[in-house]
């Protein structure tokens, strides 16, 4: 009889996923995360995949990773480093090693690690472990292809089907060495496939037989390991991505106004998932519309909004350039769009898997002429839930595009996110025109906030007419006289001064901290692992985080000219950094600054800031 193995609790723990891009690594990392999710693990996640469309199988380029950092409290980053490795071939092994601590456990398939494998993976020696310096005692090495095989070779599926599972006997491994319920894992399964319950169940017999694996031979591991939940609130979780959580809020929003939501987008890596879910809502009074370029989709969506609806057009960098002179229509005919920009690598094509900040400046100010635009930053695949929801009450409540910046990390990352209850979210009601205007009323008629009036085409008495070229401030006819301009350059702007927004929050020692950590969106988890980790150190340290860029907190200028040293950290080189200095008089922060396409290393912000805290 086997040993029975002792069960060790975990406050944290950090896998990653690795091999082909057609192996199913993104799959496979999304069910262990939705595992985890569901027993109230606090999760977040990485998916690392590359560029190409299909890279040359067992080649160094064409290696997809997913990272999982599950805990028992709150985590905020996918973690640094991970303490399990899986590794489907030879090239996963070489590629990704350098992300595993150096007692990480190591799952391979043994059955990828012929010579041909090695020498597609540039190995110059049989001796694989010893060439990369890995100590075989802690390497989990299984013919894992030969078992799954095995496990279908009654199923009459065909070779190739069969292969296509391997991932879930890397699962099924996984799920044993941190005891977790593979009944979540078979429920996902059987819905992802309900059309094809063959497949479904083939994949669940082989997450069984890896289960199987780790229980029978112990394999090689001395411990199997439990993550407890301690901080779940009472409610409904599931795994979500920052994409679908988007998706989700701006189906909220549109309830909540009483409207129908109308997406005009141009599929484009990594927002694509926006319009692909919204796509699945038809029932919810969701319209989506799959242009033939980025201006016809933004273009569209400046029509839906005159015709009343939400109006959200989704997109990445490159796409917000194409989008420019659409979103300025928007701006002068001041109607409710929200710009949905996930930030990718650049420029031009430039990294389209991978994820940077580099769009701020544009969505500030890569505009012609005078065109102000309030700016958000969701900071986590969850918070891009209300993210979108309050893009949209802004531009439904001022009647102005919103550009709602995400970026490729926190679009594909994902998180355990309680399921909202609809009904404390605040209101969002729309400045539609009185109907006591009626005979009066002209276009450009605005309310004592200085936003202009929404007259739905259908209302008898408000017929009237937008466009692109400047109109008179009282009449609504087309204008083009210098004062005029002046006027309504100065209310387009007021109007956007006059919106309300949270003050900018200071975590850590508010009061007396030696240093102040800034930053946007989406490197927030990151940012704040760094700041407790000094703080845990002995260390004076504050935090201020900005989700709202335009227009800036109110207390913006008397938290950044509070302290003595203050860092800006971003993944640009300096865009925040600069737009602050120019809002905030005698503002010179230090900055970090990084261009890699991945998510900032906490080890290394620590070390940064340390080093400008003693200097």
């Amino acid at each position: 009889m086997a040993e029975e193995l002792e069960i060790k609790e975990l406050d944290q723990v950090v896998v990653r996923f690795s091999g082909d891009s057609g192996d199913g690594m993104q799959l496979a990392g999304n069910i262990f995360s939705t595992v985890s999710a569901t027993v109230g693990n606090s999760i977040s996640t990485f998916p690392d995949y590359p560029a190409d469309i299909r890279a040359p199988q067992g080649s160094l380029t064409g290696v997809s990773g997913f990272q999982v950092h599950i805990g028992a409290g709150k985590v905020f980053t996918p973690g640094d480093l991970c303490d399990v490795l899986v590794a489907m071939n030879a090239a996963a092994l070489k590629t990704q090693l350098k992300y595993a601590k150096p007692n990480a456990t190591i799952i391979i398939d043994t059955d990828s690690f012929g010579p041909k494998d090695l020498e597609k993976a540039a190995f110059k020696t049989p001796d694989y472990l010893g060439e990369l310096n890995v100590d075989p005692d802690r390497v989990i090495a299984c013919p894992l292809t030969t078992m799954v095989k095995d496990a279908l070779a009654d199923s009459g599926m065909d070779v190739k089907s069969v292969l296509k599972c391997r991932n879930m006997f890397a699962l099924g491994l996984v799920c044993w060495l941190f005891s977790r319920d593979l009944n979540i894992a078979f429920n996902f399964l059987r819905e992802k496939f309900a059309k094809k319950p063959a497949i479904a169940e083939a994949n669940i017999k082989v997450i069984q037989a890896g289960y199987d694996y780790g229980h029978n031979t112990h394999s090689s591991a001395t411990n199997v390991y439990r993550i407890e939940s301690k901080v779940k609130e009472p409610g409904r979780y599931m795994d979500i991505t920052g994409n679908k959580a988007t998706a989700y809020g701006f189906i909220a929003a549109a309830e909540k106004a009483g409207l129908k939501l109308y997406l005009g987008s141009y599929p484009i890596t990594p927002a694509t998932d926006v319009l692909h879910e919204l796509s699945k809502h038809k029932s919810l009074g969701v319209t989506t519309v799959q242009c033939e370029d980025e201006i016809a989709g933004c273009a569209s969506s400046v029509g839906a909004a005159f015709a009343g609806a939400l109006a959200v057009t989704s997109t990445s960098g490159p796409g917000v350039c194409l989008k420019s002179e659409a979103m300025n229509l928007a701006v002068i005919m001041e109607l409710p769009l929200v710009v949905l920009d996930v930030q990718r690598g650049g420029p031009a094509t430039g990294l389209p898997t991978k994820s940077e900040q580099t769009d701020l400046l544009q969505v500030l100010f890569g505009r012609n002429g005078e065109s102000p635009m309030p700016v958000m930053a969701a900071i986590s695949p969850t918070d891009c839930f209300d993210a979108a929801y309050e893009a949209s009450k802004i531009a439904l409540e001022h009647m102005t595009p919103v550009v709602l910046l995400t970026d490729a990390y926190v679009a594909n990352g994902s998180g355990a996110f309680k399921l909202p209850d609809l009904a404390e979210y605040p209101a969002i009601n729309p400045p539609y025109v009185p109907e006591e205007l009626k005979g009066s009323w002209t276009p450009y008629m605005r309310a004592e906030n200085g936003t202009r009036y929404w007259a739905v085409p259908g209302r008898e008495g408000f017929a009237h007419i937008l466009g692109g070229l400047e109109k008179d401030n009282k009449t609504g006819a087309i204008s083009t006289d210098p004062e005029n301009h002046d006027l309504m350059t100065r209310l387009r702007q007021q109007k956007i001064d006059n919106i309300q927004v949270p003050d900018l929050e200071v975590l850590g020692d508010a009061d007396d901290a030696d240093l102040l950590i800034v930053g946007f969106g989406g490197t927030y988890g990151h940012l704040r692992a760094a700041m407790d980790e000094m703080r845990a150190a002995g260390k004076k340290v504050a935090m201020a985080h900005f989700k709202y860029i335009n227009p800036l907190p109110k207390n913006t200028a008397s938290v950044l000219t509070k302290y003595k040293k203050v860092v800006v950290a971003e993944q640009n080189m300096g865009q925040l950094a600069a737009f602050l200095r120019m809002k905030v008089d005698g503002f010179c922060p230090a900055q970090f600054n990084q261009v890699k396409g991945q998510p900032f290393v906490v080890n290394e912000l620590v070390e940064a800031f340390s080093e400008i805290l003693n200097k």
